[in-house]
C-alpha cells in the first residue's frame, strides 16, 4: 500500500528543480506533519535540512503574528467591549452574558472565516428578527423592545471587539484567518519559501483567498486527498468541496486536476458489523485484533467517533497489543480527581454553614484523599455515621487530631466568599494531595498537575478581571475550560496500534481499519447548531450548514477507506437512547455502493449457574455454633436460619452485619426501636399494678413529649422537624395515640395488671442427643395479665394479620418462613411461663398497622390459650432446628428467597 503522503513526496521529488529547503508544507494538523516528516527522512537519502513543516493553525499565525485567544479569554474580551459598547440601562451581568456569549462568538468566528461584511451581514440579521418579533406592532413589550434594540447593537460590538483585540496582538481563531487572508501579500514579499498544502478538503473563504494568492503567484502547490472515483461523481458528497474550487478558482483554469488515483476500485475486505452497546464494540475489536499478527498490528488504526468506548476499548485489548498510542487524549473531565473537584464545587452552593453529610462522605471516601489521610478519614467517617450527622458543623468536621488533615478540611469545607479565595483553596488541596511520594503515584501526580494547570490558569483570569464574582459563574467557565482540556498520552504515532479520533487519521493511511459507533448522529453528527444564525441567511452568505458538514463527515468516511485494505465498521444496534441503534446513511450508501450486507453479532454471554450455594460446617464453625448455643439462641436469629441458613451463617457464624450508614430518613428498625423503648418508659411505673382508664388517660397527654425524647435518643443528631423524618415523627405519635384508644377500649371491659415489660429471659433447651447445653434467650416485649389470663405481648410495628400466628402443620413451623411470628411468640412462651402457667396464658401480637384487630392471639384451630400439649409438640419443633443447626453433617444450604 502506497500513502497518500508518499504518493506526494514522489511527485515532488519526480521534479529535478524541487529544494526542500526552499519548501514550507501545511498540512491539517501537527500528526499529519509529524508523519510527513517520517516519510522525507525515508525518502531523502542525503543530508539536507528538514524543511519547515506547519499545521494550518501554526501557518495563520505565523502570517498575522498574532496571539492566539482560546474560547474563556474571547468571552472575557468580548465582555469588556460589551460593558463599554452597551449603555448600562442595558447591560446585563456577566453571568447571563456568559449564557450566550459563547453563541456569539461561535457567530464572530463564522463570519469571519468566511470574509463575510459584518455590517451588511448584522443589519441583515437584525431585520429578520424584526420580522420574526412584528417590529411595527404597537404592542410590543419590553423584553421584545430591548430584545430587538440589542440585535441591532451587534454590527458597532462586533467592530469594537475586533479593533480591541487586534489592537492588542490577540485575536480568536476566525479573525485570526480574515487577517492572515488579508497580510498574506506583504506576508509573502517578506519571504521567499514556496508552500506545499497537503490533504486539504473544506476550506474556508479566508483560507480559499490566501491559498489562491498563493498559487497565483507560482509559490506553491496543493495536493488533493481523493479518489477519481469520488471526483467523477458529481453526486457524492465526498468531492463536494474539491469539485466546488476545481469550477471556481482561477488557478485550475489553467492547472486542470489530473492524475487523480484510483485506489477505491481496489479490491477491499469491508465488514459491516452491528453490535449492541459500547461493551459490545469494545470486545469484538479485541476479538479482531486478537488474530493480527504484530506486523499487521502496526498497521492498524481504531478510530473512536465515540470517546465514551476508549475506558472501556483500553480495558479490553487482547495481549498481542504490545503498544498502543492514543491520539485522542482522555478528557480531563473523565479522570478521577475531576469528581472531587465536581463535589467541592457543589459544596460552595449551600446557603447555610451546616454540610450535608453526603458531601462530606463524597470529599472523605475519594480515593486521593484516602491516599493520603487514610486513617483520619476513615476515624472521622466513623464518627459521622455512629453518630448519626445529617447536617454537620464546619467546627465539627475541623476537630480532629491531624492538623494537616483540619487544615485540609478547612479549605475543602469552608464556605468561600470570594471566587479567589475559592481558587486558592483548590490549589493548596492540589499541593497537600501531591504528597511526598510522587515516584510511586505517576498517573495521580499526573492529574493533579492538570488540575493545578487549570486553575492557575483560571487564578489569572480572575485577577485580570473582575466581573467573575460569585462562584456559580466560576463553576460554569471551569465546566467549559474542562472540556477543552486533556490528558495526552505518551506513544509513538509510528509504531503499535493506533487509537484515534476521526479527525487525527487526516492526511494518514492505513491498511487496516477499524470504524467504530458508526450510527446516525454520531457519523455524521446531525442537524445540531450553536448559532444564531438561521439556516436562510447562512444559505444567503454562503455560510457552511449541516449539508456542508456532512460533507466533511463523508470525506473522512471514505477517504479512510480509499488505500485500506481491510475494514471493519462497527455500529451500534441497541435501541435505548435518542439515534442510538440507527445505523449510520454511510453504511447504507456502501451497501448499495458494493453490495455488502450487515452481519448482526450477539456478545456470548455464558449462562449463569442457579445452583444454591452451600457451605460445609467445618469443626471451626460447630465449634463457634456451640459457644453460640451456650450463649443463648434468639428467637429471631432461628428464624432467621428457617428464612434462609446462608443469612444464619453470614450473621451469626461469621459475623457479617450491614454496614452502618448515616440514617438520613427514619428506618423501620428505628421507628420500632422508638415505639418500644416510649412504650417502655411510659408503662414502667405501672409494673405489678393493675392500670385503669384514668391512667391510661394520662399517659396520652405525655405520649408526644416521650416520643420526641426516644426520637432524640435513638436518631441522635438527625433532623425529624422536616421532610420525610417529620412525617414519620407523626406517625409514631399517632401509632401511640391509638395504642392508648385499644387500651382504654379493652379496660372498659377487662381488667388488666400489667406484669413485665421488656424482660430478658433465657432458658435451657433440654435435647437428650447433645452433650453441650443448648439456651434460648430474647426480651419479651410485654407480659400483663387480662382478667386473670397471661398475656404474652409482642409488638410490632409491621403489618400483621390474625392468619400469620395461626398454626396449622407443625411441621411448617420450623421449616416456613411465613409462620415466623408464632414461632417467635411460642419461644417467647416457653423462656417466660412455667409448665403450670400453660393453660393459663395466651401469646400474641400487637401489630400498630392492624391495631383494629386488637391482640392477635397465637391459636391451633379455635384453641387461643397455650395448652401443655401444644409446648410439647413446639418443644420437638425447637428441638429438631437445633439439631439441624449443630448437625456437622448437615451444610447451610441456601434457600432462594
Amino acid at each position: 500500500m502506497k500513502t497518500f503522503i508518499e504518493e506526494t513526496l514522489d511527485t515532488l521529488l519526480s521534479n529535478p528543480d524541487f529544494n526542500f529547503e526552499k519548501t514550507t508544507f501545511i498540512l491539517p494538523s501537527k500528526r499529519a506533519g509529524s508523519f510527513l516528516k517520517e516519510k522525507i527522512k525515508s525518502k531523502v537519502h542525503t543530508t539536507i535540512f528538514m524543511p519547515e513543516v506547519l499545521s494550518t493553525e501554526d501557518f495563520i499565525a505565523q502570517v498575522t503574528q498574532l496571539i492566539p485567544l482560546d474560547n474563556t479569554g474571547s468571552i472575557f474580551e468580548l465582555y469588556q467591549t460589551y460593558v463599554q459598547t452597551i449603555d448600562k440601562e442595558h447591560q446585563e451581568s456577566f453571568d447571563s452574558f456568559y449564557a450566550w456569549a459563547q453563541t456569539l462568538i461561535y457567530d464572530f468566528n463564522e463570519i469571519d472565516r468566511y470574509l463575510i461584511d459584518a455590517d451588511h451581514f448584522f443589519n441583515y440579521l437584525s431585520r429578520i428578527q424584526d420580522i420574526n418579533h412584528w417590529s411595527k406592532s404597537e404592542n410590543q413589550t419590553d423584553l421584545v423592545k430591548n430584545y430587538l434594540w440589542f440585535w441591532k447593537q451587534l454590527p458597532e460590538l462586533y467592530k469594537n471587539f475586533t479593533h480591541r483585540i487586534i489592537k492588542d496582538g490577540k485575536a480568536y481563531q476566525g479573525l485570526m484567518y480574515r487577517e492572515a487572508s488579508e497580510k498574506i501579500v506583504s506576508y509573502l514579499e517578506e519571504n521567499t519559501q514556496d508552500y506545499i498544502f497537503i490533504g486539504f478538503n473544506a476550506l474556508n473563504t479566508a483560507e480559499q483567498k490566501l491559498i489562491q494568492y498563493i498559487l497565483k503567484q507560482n509559490r506553491g502547490k496543493i495536493f488533493w486527498d481523493l479518489d477519481e472515483v469520488f471526483y467523477q461523481n458529481p453526486n457524492h458528497e465526498a468531492s463536494l468541496f474539491v469539485r466546488n474550487y476545481v469550477k471556481k478558482w482561477d488557478y485550475f483554469k489553467e492547472n486542470p486536476l489530473k492524475d487523480l488515483p484510483r485506489n477505491y476500485e481496489q479490491p477491499k475486505n469491508i465488514q459491516l458489523t452491528g453490535i449492541p452497546k459500547n461493551i459490545g464494540q469494545a470486545k469484538y475489536i479485541a476479538q479482531i485484533l486478537k488474530d493480527l499478527p504484530a506486523e499487521e498490528i502496526k498497521q492498524t488504526a481504531v478510530v473512536l467517533n465515540d470517546e465514551s468506548l476508549l475506558p472501556v476499548l483500553l480495558n479490553s485489548l487482547p495481549e498481542n497489543v504490545e503498544k498502543i498510542n492514543i491520539t485522542m487524549g482522555l478528557p480531563l473531565g473523565d479522570t478521577p480527581l475531576a469528581s472531587l473537584f465536581e463535589s467541592l464545587f457543589k459544596i460552595q452552593e449551600r446557603e447555610e454553614d451546616q454540610l450535608y453529610f453526603k458531601w462530606v462522605l463524597e470529599v472523605l471516601k475519594h480515593p486521593f484523599v484516602l491516599q493520603i489521610f487514610a486513617l483520619e478519614s476513615e476515624q472521622l467517617q466513623k464518627e459521622i455515621i455512629v453518630s448519626n450527622l445529617v447536617f454537620i458543623s464546619l467546627d465539627k468536621i475541623k476537630s480532629v487530631e491531624n492538623s494537616a488533615f483540619s487544615e485540609f478540611l478547612n479549605q475543602a469545607f469552608q464556605l468561600h466568599q470570594s471566587t479567589k479565595s475559592f481558587i486558592q483553596a483548590m490549589l493548596n488541596i492540589i499541593q497537600v494531595l501531591r504528597g511526598k511520594e510522587v515516584d510511586n503515584y505517576a498517573l495521580e501526580t499526573e492529574y493533579l498537575f492538570h488540575f493545578n494547570a487549570l486553575f492557575v490558569q483560571l487564578k489569572n483570569i480572575l485577577e485580570e478581571q473582575s466581573t467573575v464574582d460569585h462562584i456559580k459563574v466560576l463553576y460554569k467557565i471551569y465546566r467549559d475550560s474542562l472540556t477543552t482540556k486533556s490528558l495526552d498520552f505518551a506513544g509513538s504515532p509510528f509504531d503499535g496500534l493506533q487509537l484515534m479520533g476521526m479527525l487525527e487519521t487526516r492526511v494518514i493511511d492505513y491498511k487496516n481499519v477499524i470504524l467504530t459507533s458508526v450510527n446516525e448522529g454520531v457519523l455524521p453528527a446531525g442537524k445540531s447548531s450553536n448559532s444564531f444564525i438561521p439556516y436562510d441567511l447562512k444559505k444567503e452568505y454562503g455560510l457552511p450548514t449541516y449539508k456542508e458538514k456532512d460533507a466533511v463527515y463523508t470525506y473522512h468516511f471514505y477517504r479512510l477507506m480509499q488505500r485500506a485494505e481491510n475494514i471493519h465498521i462497527l455500529y451500534n444496534t441497541e435501541q435505548d437512547g435518542l439515534n442510538a441503534g440507527e445505523k449510520s446513511r454511510f453504511i447504507t450508501q456502501l451497501e448499495v455502493e458494493k453490495k455488502l450486507e450487515s452481519t448482526f453479532v450477539n456478545p456470548k454471554v455464558p449462562s449463569l449457574s442457579s445452583q444454591l450455594l452451600e457451605i460445609e460446617k467445618t469443626p471451626a464453625v460447630i465449634k463457634k455454633l456451640e459457644k453460640q448455643a451456650a450463649y443463648g439462641f434468639s428467637p429471631s436469629a432461628l428464624t432467621t436460619y428457617i428464612r434462609n441458613p446462608l443469612d444464619f451463617y453470614k450473621r451469626y457464624v461469621l459475623g457479617i452485619k450491614e454496614e452502618q450508614e448515616v440514617e438520613e430518613t427514619v428506618a423501620a428498625n428505628t421507628l420500632g426501636t422508638i415505639i418500644h423503648d416510649s412504650l417502655e418508659q411510659m408503662f414502667l411505673p405501672f409494673v405489678g399494678k393493675e392500670i385503669c382508664k384514668e391512667d391510661v388517660e394520662k399517659l396520652v397527654k405525655t405520649s408526644d413529649d416521650e416520643v420526641l425524647k426516644q426520637f432524640k435518643k435513638v436518631y441522635k443528631n438527625a433532623p425529624i422537624h422536616k421532610g420525610k423524618n417529620l412525617l414519620i415523627h407523626e406517625v409514631a405519635k399517632r401509632y401511640l395515640h391509638n395504642f392508648f384508644q385499644f387500651q382504654k377500649n379493652e379496660l372498659t371491659q377487662h381488667s388488666v395488671q400489667i406484669i413485665s415489660l421488656e424482660a430478658e429471659e433465657k432458658i435451657q433447651v433440654e435435647i437428650p442427643q447433645l452433650q453441650t447445653p443448648v439456651f434460648i434467650k430474647g426480651k419479651v416485649d410485654r407480659l400483663d395479665s387480662l382478667d386473670g389470663i397471661k398475656r404474652i405481648i409482642d409488638y410490632k410495628t409491621g403489618k400483621v394479620e390474625a392468619k400469620d400466628v395461626t398454626i396449622k402443620d407443625w411441621d411448617l413451623l420450623g421449616t416456613d418462613y411465613k409462620f415466623s411470628k408464632a414461632f417467635q411468640v411460642l419461644c417467647y412462651a416457653k423462656m417466660i411461663l412455667k409448665d403450670e402457667d400453660y393453660d393459663k396464658a395466651q401469646g400474641g401480637i400487637i401489630s400498630f398497622k392492624n391495631l383494629k384487630s386488637g391482640f392477635l392471639e397465637l391459636k391451633q384451630g379455635k384453641e387461643t390459650l397455650i395448652s401443655n400439649e401444644m409446648m410439647i409438640q413446639f418443644d420437638e419443633v425447637l428441638q429438631n432446628l437445633i439439631l439441624e443447626i449443630l448437625n456437622p453433617e448437615i451444610p447451610f444450604k441456601e434457600k432462594e428467597v
